[in-house]
């Protein structure tokens, strides 16, 4: 069922939603509130549609409309293809700085509040008007126009409930990693990460990968491929290296190994998006690779001065 509402309020939005609400099958388990740029919306509602399969729930897709006039439009959607309920509000004129009080009283009671940018979002999400509202905030630097600049902000910015889709790209890549160190022990005194020029993912890896092995980790933007191109880990004579060029297959070595390839597959929106909304806590090892990154960039800032003195 799907229900068209023009220039409408909170109260109609909730009959309209009561009314939807019995094509609804199972319960529903949190709440989602995607704030989007009108350009993003078609992809994010996909991604919303493929992660109510694993999770129903109640999205909000949050944008602002190009009207002049000070009016809310809302499309209520339940059933069919619509797992769970999914409600599309479009605020325009003056509206759009209210959007919390809209969103407030159609949040599902007593159960958590995600709260998801799929582009630019706030500089500190935490604070945020919309954030605020949320258990969690899920944003993705690599959806900002300038991918480095926006985590090096949401580094400086990170409170509790903070998460960030460019940390979820790097999950397989720390699972990797970890596996090959469990069989392969090895005093890791080297480590080097190569990637694409203004991926997120590769600043925040080498962050990470130093934060843990408490060692300098050089982080190399020149060789050819997309995304993460590859992780160097050397220890004397020793070296386990992981090279992907294609975005898809990776060549593993170790010591005393034949190289061989591995599936390392860059993963699309839906499923990172997925994957994030099976954590409704904190996650501890994300703050700290967030504080271990703006150390890796002061001490950057630190070396540039000391050069420019």
């Amino acid at each position: 069922m799907i229900i068209n509402l023009k220039d409408t309020g909170t109260g109609a939005v909730q009959q309209a939603m009561s009314k939807s609400r019995r094509n609804v099958g199972g319960g529903l388990v949190f709440t989602l509130v995607v704030v989007a740029e009108l350009s993003e919306y078609d992809r994010a509602l996909a991604a919303c549609l493929e992660a109510g399969r694993e999770h129903p729930s109640r999205i909000l897709l949050v944008t602002n409309g190009r009207a002049r006039a000070d009016r809310l439009d809302a499309t209520v959607r339940a059933g069919e293809d619509a797992p769970g309920e999914i409600v599309s509000l479009k605020f325009h004129g003056a509206l759009q700085q209210h959007r919390d009080s809209v969103v407030l009283p159609l949040l599902l009671p007593d159960l958590p509040v995600i709260v998801w940018w799929p582009g630019r979002s706030p500089k500190a999400p935490g604070q945020d008007p919309v954030g605020r509202l949320g258990n969690r905030r899920i944003t993705d630097a690599m959806g900002d126009p300038n991918p480095l600049g926006a985590l090096e902000v949401r580094a400086r910015n990170y409170c509790d409930g903070d998460t960030d889709l460019t940390w979820t790209r790097l999950t397989r890549w720390r699972g990797l990693l970890a596996a090959a160190l469990d069989a392969y022990p090895m005093d890791v005194t080297t480590a080097s990460v190569s990637a694409a020029p203004e991926n997120a993912a590769g600043t925040l890896l080498a962050a990470w990968l130093g934060d843990r092995l408490d060692i300098p980790v050089t982080l190399d933007r020149q060789q050819p491929g997309i995304g993460i191109t590859g992780v160097s880990l050397g220890s004397g004579d020793d070296t386990i290296t992981v090279v992907r060029t294609d975005g898809n297959l990776a060549k593993f070595s170790a010591p005393g190994l034949p190289q061989r390839l591995v599936a390392l597959p860059r993963r699309d929106l839906n499923t990172l998006l997925a994957e994030e909304l099976r954590r409704l806590s904190d996650d501890p090892i994300y703050a700290e690779a967030m504080s271990a990154l703006v150390r890796r960039l002061d001490r950057a800032a630190e070396r540039t001065q000391g050069r420019n003195a």
